[in-house]
Parts: structure tokens; sequence; C-alpha cells
């Protein structure tokens, strides 16, 4: 295992662009625990693909370095960092038995029968493909063989890290939570640094200690599923994370206050500085906006209620601006709307950035 290092990484994919200044990935300069579990969470083309192959030594980066421990390992291929990869399409052969490719990586690495034997009999009963040990590959489901995809990098005792590129896409949906499951369980039991890519934001906060979230080729946050729910540092976190996402309003700022439409909203902590001439917005979960009679709140005009069981989803406007709120499945709704926005839960951003709050 390994302390994962990214030493101010920039990638462009031809010198070309990269004189252009087009990077498919901007600087990160970022550390991965030994041990921890991560995941890099985004849409696709953001780089969450390129930055994990610039892990793995499929891809070279065109500035900086990446350091396993204090070791550079930049320039080293794959096999020479020791790490295991799980693709999006499951890799395995076909013509072996699922105790065969279980071995197969300790063969080539010459470890003694013996060791095999125990490690293969030991990981078929993790991945609970006991029972088909020696059945050939070619007849297994498609998450079956995603395990023995799995299992092959956890049963080697040299791994560094296992990274895994959308491993469960071509998963049936009613598998993915079990398969999710088990991979955090394995991870507890292991303690391996596993860095998972994913453009699903279920799958990156059930399985990752740590979330780091990627927009057009740059980290906007890092932190806790919590973290990134109470405290999007960058609007697009609080679109993405959540559903609904986050309610981004244009706002101007006043003193303590931010103007929205006819409405002055006081911004929690008092006074903020934001740079001059930023396009300043107020930020605020569906799940602290609460719908009341008319009189008690900001003025809204309700455009459509959605049921999704458990709860409604009310899309408003205030101030021709678009508003959501979620409320408990069965709560009344006035004919005549107004809004509450929870004071706590207020963020104000410039330039899509968070400002941060002034100390109390």
């Amino acid at each position: 295992m390994a302390r994962i290092r990214l030493d101010h990484i920039r990638h462009a994919y031809t010198p070309e662009l990269a004189r252009a200044g087009h990077y498919a990935l901007r600087e990160i300069d970022h550390t991965f625990d030994d041990g921890g579990a991560y995941a890099l969470l985004g849409p696709s083309g953001c780089g969450k693909t390129t930055l994990l192959n610039i892990i793995s030594g499929l891809l070279t980066p065109s500035e900086g370095h990446v350091r396993f421990d204090e070791r550079d390992v930049t320039e080293l291929s794959p096999e020479l960092r020791n790490i295991a990869q799980v693709f999006q399409f499951p890799v395995v052969y076909d013509t072996m038995t699922v105790r065969e490719n279980l071995a197969f990586p300790l063969k080539n690495r010459k470890v003694p029968k013996a060791e095999i034997d125990t490690r293969v009999a030991d990981m078929l009963r993790r991945i609970g493909l006991d029972a088909k040990a020696d059945r050939k590959a070619q007849g297994l489901t498609a998450d079956e063989k995603q395990k023995i995809s799995l299992g092959r990098g956890l049963v080697r005792p040299d791994v560094n890290a296992i990274l895994f590129d959308e491993p469960l896409t071509v998963i049936d949906p009613h598998m993915k939570w079990q398969l999710r499951s088990q991979l955090k369980e394995l991870h507890r039991q292991f303690k391996m640094t596993m860095v998972y890519v994913t453009h699903d934001q279920t799958e990156a906060l059930t399985f990752a200690d740590k979330v780091v979230v990627m927009y057009d080729g740059e980290v906007v946050q890092i932190g806790t599923p919590e973290e990134l729910f109470e405290r999007p540092r960058h609007t697009f976190v609080g679109y993405f994370i959540g559903s609904p996402g986050m309610n981004v309003l244009d706002c101007q700022v006043d003193g303590t206050d931010a103007i929205v439409g006819a409405a002055r909203i006081a911004i929690p902590g008092g006074a903020r500085q934001a740079a001059a001439g930023a396009k300043t917005e107020l930020g605020i979960r569906p799940e602290f906006v609460r719908i009341v009679p008319r009189g008690q709140g900001l003025p809204v005009t309700i455009d459509r209620v959605e049921d999704v069981g458990s709860e409604r989803i009310v899309r408003a406007s205030l101030y021709g601006q678009k508003l959501v709120s979620v409320i408990a499945e069965g709560a009344g709704l006035p004919a005549e709307a107004d809004a509450v926005l929870e004071p706590g839960a207020l963020n104000l951003y410039a330039d899509s950035w968070l400002v941060e709050r002034r100390p109390s």
C-alpha cells in the first residue's frame, strides 16, 4: 500500500494544446492517504479517467510529479508501480477457471504454490465465488466477472493501490447495491488505498471516505459526503450533489444583505466581502426551503409539484428565478404561497466560489 502524492499535476494531450493553454487536467496538488477510500466524481469529460490513468502510469503528465510515499514514479510503467486497475468492462481470461484467473497474477510473480493456494482460496470465499471456483469464466455473469477483476487485485500481496474506472456501469441495477456494499467491506478488511472513478453520486457517496469532485479539468472540492452537502465550495458541487440539486439565485450584495428581486435576505455570519465586480449568487438546498401561507415569507408562484413517493418536490418561481423545495408527502400546500429560506443553510458565492463566513 502507498500514500499517493499528486505534485502539481497538469496534462494536455498534445504539446500544441499545452502551448495554447488547453489542458484536459488543470493543476492538481493533492495527496491520497495510505489506506483511504476515495472517489473521483464528476460528469463525462471532466478529467476523472485522465487523472486515474496518470496515477496508474497509463499516461505521463505534461507537468508535475506522481509520488508513491516518497518515491517519484512519474516515469514508471504501470507494472513497476504495482497498481491493480479494475476497468469499466470486466477483463478476465474466459478460457481459464475462476481459480486460475485469481492465481494468474501470483504465478507471474513466482509466488510459491502453497501461498498461491491459500491466497486464492481465501479470495474465492471473500468475493463469494468459492462454489464456482472450477468453472470457466466464459459462462459467468458480468457482475461475477467483475468480482474476478476485483479479486485479482486484492489477492496480490504487493499492490500499492487499486484503481476503479466506473466498474459498475455494465452491472444490472439490482446487483449494484450488493457489489458496492461488498467493495466497501473488502476495503475495511484489506485497508488498501482505493480510488474509484464514477459519475454516479450514489456510488461515490456510499463508497468513499472522501469524495473528490471534478469539473472542467480541475478539482473543485474534496470532502466527506456531509461536507459536500452542507457546505458546497463551488456552485457546481451544490448542483451535482443532491437530488434535486442546490438552488442558486442571482443576487446583489448590499452590506450584510443579499438582494434577490425585491427581497432583502440577511447573509448569515454578518457582512461578507465579495470580490469587486464578481457575479454573486445565493445558494440553498431544497431541503431548507419551506413553503408557507402568503404573508409569512418571500412571495412565490408554484409552477408544479412532483410526487416522488416519500416526499414531494415543489418547483416554484421567486421574482422570476427558479426555486425548488422538498416537502414531506402529505404536507399541505397553500393556494397562495410564500417561501422561507432557513438562514443557517444559506451560502454566498462569488464567481461560483463560496465566500467564507466572517468569524463570529
